[in-house]
This record gives structure tokens, sequence and C-alpha cells, in this order.
């Protein structure tokens, strides 16, 4: 896969909800009922992060929930992305790039998301192909106001901002007309994970997808 058509296809799904969840799973329990409300709240683009040992196990549970699309999250090194497949996760998103990791995606026809914090390396993953980017870590790195200022000298790139990102500060990223959606964790909770709150979820989807949609 090229880096042009795994931009395309990210971007597609990216355009689906305003919001990928980014989800950490500590129990292989939680999987199916926390993809469940998520995609019934209005979020089907799942991102669950390979954080714990239950993530793979996790992917695979998840991708059999109907309209459920699921990728891994914190993907570092190449040979995560055959692990990530076997799993049945459709996409990969890492905090930053490297050589070896947008190789093996691309040899593997697996769509990346890559991180990118500067103008530098926007340029560089974009000068590659990749026009469909992560602002991370979105906060720490300016926010809203930095990301605003890369879209006059970088037009082409458009991004998926993640890192500090909750319901209060979305709106911000989502005015911006470089920014399709943004990545958050505030919609999965990981208090109301822990108690089974599967309608709790689904009413924070809801009320995300409700909210941030006026927005865009």
């Amino acid at each position: 896969m090229t880096p042009e058509n795994a931009s395309r296809e990210l971007l597609e799904m990216a355009r689906l909800a305003p919001v990928i969840p980014v989800i950490v799973v500590d129990e292989l329990d939680h999987a199916v009922p926390l993809a469940e409300a998520l995609v019934a709240g209005g979020l089907p683009v799942l991102e669950v992060t390979l954080r714990t040992p239950m993530a793979l196990p996790a992917i695979r549970k998840m991708s059999h929930v109907p309209n459920a699309i699921v990728g891994a999250g914190t993907v570092l090194r190449a040979e995560q992305v055959s692990e990530v497949q076997h799993a049945g996760g459709l996409f990969a998103v890492s905090p930053g790039s490297t050589e070896a990791l947008m190789t093996r995606c691309e040899e593997a026809d697996m769509p990346l998301l890559p991180g990118a914090a500067t103008a530098t390396e926007a340029m560089r993953l974009l000068e590659r192909g990749y026009s469909m980017q992560k602002f991370f870590p979105a906060e720490a790195s300016g926010g809203a106001a930095a990301l605003g200022s890369f879209a006059s000298p970088l037009p082409q790139v458009t991004f998926c901002p993640t890192g500090g990102v909750g319901l209060g500060n979305a709106p911000d990223y989502l005015r911006l007309k470089n920014v399709v959606c943004v990545g958050g964790s505030w919609v999965a909770p990981k208090k109301l994970v822990e108690t089974g709150d599967w309608d709790g979820i689904s009413a924070l989807a809801a009320e995300a997808v409700q909210t941030l949609s006026a927005v865009t």
C-alpha cells in the first residue's frame, strides 16, 4: 500500500465520526461490550492502544463487533504490524514515525496514521506521501493555536490531534480547516470501563457526536 492510499483510507475512516476513541484494555472481558457501547453511541472507529497484554486479544474480539472498525494505537515497532494484522486490526497509529515502521506498513498493506509534532516532521511525512497525520502530543505541542498555524504553509496535510484532547477543547481543534477528527480517551474513561457502565460510555459517545458534529 502506498502512503497516498493509506492516507486516503484513513481520511475516509476519520470522516465517519468526529472522535476516534483511544482505548486501553486491561481485562479481555471488557473488549466486546466496550466496543459495542462506543459503536452504539455513534463512534465506529476504535483505536486500541498496544499498552497492555490484553490489547491484541481485545482487537481480535472487537473486530467481530458489527460496524466496528478496529485498529491499533501506540504501534512502535515494525514487527508489531504483523501482530496487529493477525489480530484483525485494520489500521495502525503511531505517536511518531520511523523508516522501519513505515516501510513495514507499506509492505503489509496496513494503513498507517503516523504522528508529527512539528512542521519538519509533517513535511517529512508529506514528502513520503502521508497527507493524513496524527498531531501528537496535541496540547503539549501548542494545542489548536499551533496546529492551526500549520494550515497555511501545509494545506495538503490533514490532522487528527490526540493527546490532552477532551470534550472541552475538541471544538477548538475541529474548527480548524486542517483537522478532520480528534482522538481522545474521555469517551471510554477507566472508571466506567472498570465498573462495566456500558450505558454510561454510550452516553458519552453520543454526547461527543452530538456536540462535536455541530462544530465540523
